[in-house]
């Protein structure tokens, strides 16, 4: 026999089950989670290779200024050094007379002038033993002469002269000629080869100094460096001062005699 209620009705089971029903998600509804999931792993992988490219980019400018920079500081310094006893001996056959100058009625002390070259050009050589440095000066603090390396200041006294003679030089790129200068104390000597000779000097003290500090450069009597970096390391927030007085060389009897001559003055 026929039982006519036990059917559904027609269409019963699409409006009321599962697949079609007010339970189940709306028509379209998991193509459109899809996409959105899609959209968003595109962002994420698109940010993820913008912060690789970046630290790689970053990475590689560090290289470059810590590394890149010293091989091309190491060919300059290796040309200069091999063409140096030339430009020095070019130098010497246009020094300025040996000045005499009279202490008093009895004794007379020998000045040997020596002028600066022109900017950029190779004055000499620079020895620290106890850092086991050893460089080409040059004249001039302008960036490309400081690539180059260690830079007289112009308008300083000149190395081996009386006065103060400046010089600076990079700390942690161009061959960083000056990456140890916080180790150097007092005693410890500095030699600077120039055409009429060498010079010594003895550390006498370290500083740090703001940037606009400049007075550090003024002369002073005697015979002195001063020499300037970025401090601290691998940052120019702050510049680091040695400062160093002749004890031998040339100059150092004339130098002596000025110095005693400031002293009865004052």
């Amino acid at each position: 026999m026929e039982v006519s209620g036990a059917s559904p009705p027609e269409g019963g089971s699409t409006a009321g089950g599962g697949q079609g029903g007010t339970l189940g998600p709306p028509e379209g509804g998991s193509q459109e989670t899809s996409g959105g999931t899609g959209a968003w792993r595109r962002r994420a992988q698109i940010l993820g290779w913008t912060l690789i490219w970046t630290g790689i980019f970053i990475f590689g400018y560090l290289a470059w200024q810590v590394w890149g920079t010293d091989l091309l500081n190491s060919r300059v310094q290796a040309e200069a050094a091999e063409s140096l006893d030339a430009t020095l001996d070019d130098a010497r056959r246009r020094l300025p007379p040996i000045i005499d100058v009279e202490v008093d009625e009895a004794v007379t002390v020998e000045l040997f002038p020596e002028e600066a070259p022109a900017e950029g050009t190779a004055l000499g050589t620079l020895r620290i033993p106890s850092l086991g440095l050893e460089v080409v000066m040059f004249e001039g603090v302008d960036t490309e002469t400081l690539q180059s390396g260690p830079g007289h200041m112009p308008g300083t006294a000149f190395p081996g002269q009386p006065g103060n003679a400046v010089i600076s030089g990079h700390r942690t790129t161009y061959g960083r000629p000056f990456f140890d200068f916080d180790l150097l104390v007092p005693g410890e000597r500095i030699e600077i080869e120039t055409a009429i000779g060498a010079h010594v000097y003895e550390v006498r003290e370290s500083f740090v100094v703001e940037p606009t500090d400049v007075w550090v450069t003024e002369d002073k009597p005697g015979g002195w460096l001063t020499f300037t970096t970025c401090h601290p390391k691998f940052s120019a927030r702050e510049r680091l001062i040695v400062t160093a007085q002749l004890v031998e060389g040339p100059n150092l009897e004339y130098v002596e005699v000025l110095e005693e001559r400031m002293r009865q003055l004052n």
